[in-house]
């Protein structure tokens, strides 16, 4: 096909095609649908007979048997047992929005059955990431008759031996990948475990949030056929998709199939306004409209995620937990100002990282920068803003006084970052690591750094450069500045919600002549650009391009003058002043 708008080579250096071909005369009406919901959906790989249930999801279309599962019934009855038994349950999560949402879905729901239970979420940088000996074995000092251990622990053998040798009851549910060997617990439920079923596996892309909530459902099972709901209610699990929701859409796991389903309900019950700490959250964040996943993943997840990065971890899970509004409140203004004190570490931080980047390692298919006094709530973030300024997978380390280097990366599509930091680990590179392909996190001993960053180099040249060679900017739709409108964003928005494996649409623009383009932001120095932007049809079109100053797209934007460009990005509709307008969340932008 021949590439839109004949862009061969953009701002971004990446050639504009067509995410797929134009479907059959009369594909559409076939399947019940318009033409530009069937072609989005199609085109994500959506079988047409699919189609209906995707657009109008409900659990009972997607949801599995959880006993699916190895492990599944194991842990349901034993947290059964410690229901009725009346027993001490600690949750112990991870500090991220995965680990809050899972750790504050599971709370309300075993509070609601009666149970006694309490949320453990250890601090980043007193504990770091996942379960310790000493954690644990307090824990059980304080009481703690068992233990289920959230978005953590496949890989925490040594800690989860020495509670075992003192007598603690641990489950495990978690979705990081797994060595051939699992730690001992009298259940582990991971659909990323190795000798997992095909089944089950399928359900690999799920997050713990989504995990918890099929652990819910089993649970709701098991005390169901004991007899346990004749004498008290049944929760209704359906109360809480809007914390699982926030879950999923933060973790940047695929919206397909079950996370889809999950999402899209968790935001049509966000709508409603019925969870205290969400609506407070929201209020704070100044949204004031129904939320779209991306609000899940731009506002309120990195909110949640400020009290683990750079305040008190435990935040997040109290807030989303919560049913008290002025506590509520209290909790989500505080979050907000850690959010701020984030923003602004984030920032030196990463220009410093992206400075050694730069110098250091321009030729390299990953880019693994160090720095001392490097803020290790952030370091994560920071790796995010590196691997999409330099195309590249990142990762971001912050080195302690002792030398023991601690951090996070980031991947690009078709680079398993996780795989990479299991088999290092294998090599003895490092102390420890894990994660899944997007996403891992590291620790590496005094001396490592370097070995490390050596073999990744080499282990990663292969899957980097595959990807590198297919560097093209999908195109879902090309319009005259005109039809930039309220009521196309709303079209496109109806095929939602849009994240990881479900991209939101790319709408091609043009040409413009560019009126207005100005710096804008939070911080200093500033980083996004707003422009506004006329074709020849009299359209006029508004956006924002997000972190774009510093890189080729903003250079192109603020040179072009009186240029004709084309642009590309995603419209969406938003409420300013009382009237309804459209913008263009711009990506990408090609001289016409």
């Amino acid at each position: 096909m021949e590439p839109v708008l004949n862009v061969t080579r953009s701002a971004t250096s990446r050639s504009w095609v067509w995410r797929a071909r134009p479907l059959p005369l009369g594909a559409a009406e076939r399947m019940g649908v318009d033409e530009l919901a069937a072609q989005l959906l199609i085109s994500r790989g959506c079988a047409p007979a699919d189609i209906q249930r995707t657009l109008k999801p409900n659990l009972r279309d997607w949801l599995p048997d959880p006993s699916i599962f190895q492990d599944m019934d194991v842990v349901a009855n034993r947290l059964a047992d410690a229901v009725q038994r009346g027993e001490k349950i600690v949750l112990f999560a991870d500090y991220d929005v995965d680990g809050a949402t899972s750790a504050a879905f599971l709370w309300r729901h075993l509070r609601a059955l009666g149970a006694d239970v309490t949320p453990y979420i250890p601090d980043r940088i007193l504990e770091g990431y996942g379960p310790s000996a000493a954690a644990l074995l307090e824990l059980q000092r304080q009481g703690a008759q068992l233990l289920l251990l959230l978005d953590c622990g496949t890989q925490a053998f040594g800690p989860l031996e020495a509670a075992r040798d003192a007598g603690l009851d641990l489950l495990v549910v978690d979705h990081h990948k797994a060595s051939t060997a699992l730690p001992p617990a009298l259940g582990i439920l991971n659909p990323n475990r190795l000798d997992e079923t095909p089944e089950a596996a399928s359900f690999g892309t799920l997050c713990t949030a989504g995990l918890a909530f099929l652990v819910g459902v089993a649970l709701n099972r098991e005390l169901r056929q004991r007899g346990h709901f004749a004498v008290t209610a049944e929760p209704n699990l359906s109360e809480w998709l809007d914390i699982v929701a926030l879950g999923t859409v933060a973790d940047v796991v695929p919206l397909l199939g079950l996370n889809r389903a999950l999402v899209s309900l968790g935001l049509r019950r966000m709508a409603n306004r019925r969870s205290v700490g969400l609506t407070a959250l929201a209020d704070i964040a100044k949204l004031d409209r129904a939320p779209r996943s991306d609000d899940l993943g731009f506002h309120l997840g990195p909110r949640i995620n400020a009290g683990g990065r750079v305040g008190q971890a435990d935040l997040g899970v109290r807030l989303l937990a919560s049913e008290d509004g002025d506590e509520a409140a209290a909790i989500a203004q505080e979050l907000d100002r850690l959010n701020h004190e984030r923003r602004a570490i984030e920032a030196a931080v990463t220009a410093e990282a992206l400075a050694q980047a730069l110098e250091t390692q321009g030729n390299s298919p990953v880019a693994v920068v160090a720095g001392q006094g490097w803020h290790p709530g952030v370091v994560g973030i920071v790796a995010a803003r590196v691997k999409e300024r330099l195309n590249r997978p990142a990762l971001v380390l912050a080195l302690g006084e002792d030398g023991v280097a601690k951090g996070s990366g980031r991947s690009i599509p078709g680079v398993d970052l996780g795989a990479a930091v299991l088999a290092a680990k294998a090599h003895g590179l490092i102390r420890e690591g894990g994660g899944h392909a997007m996403a891992c996190g590291v620790t590496l001993d005094p001396g490592q750094l370097e070995p490390f960053t050596a073999w990744l180099a080499e282990h990663l040249a292969g899957p980097v450069a595959a990807a590198e060679s297919e560097r093209v900017l999908s195109i879902d739709l090309a319009v005259a500045p005109r039809a930039v409108t309220p009521e196309l964003a709303q079209a496109l928005e109806a095929c939602g919600p849009y994240g990881q494996g479900w991209p939101s649409p790319r709408v091609a623009v043009g040409p413009v002549r560019l009126l207005k383009c100005d710096p804008v932001g939070r911080t200093e120095p500033k980083t996004h650009l707003r422009f506004v932007a006329s074709g020849p049809d009299g359209g006029r079109v508004e956006g924002i391009a997000f972190r774009a100053l510093e890189g080729e797209l903003g250079q192109m934007l603020m040179g072009a003058g009186s240029e004709p460009v084309h642009l590309a990005g995603r419209i969406t509709a938003d409420e300013w002043q009382g009237r309804t307008r459209a913008q263009l969340q711009l990506e990408d932008a090609a001289r016409a």
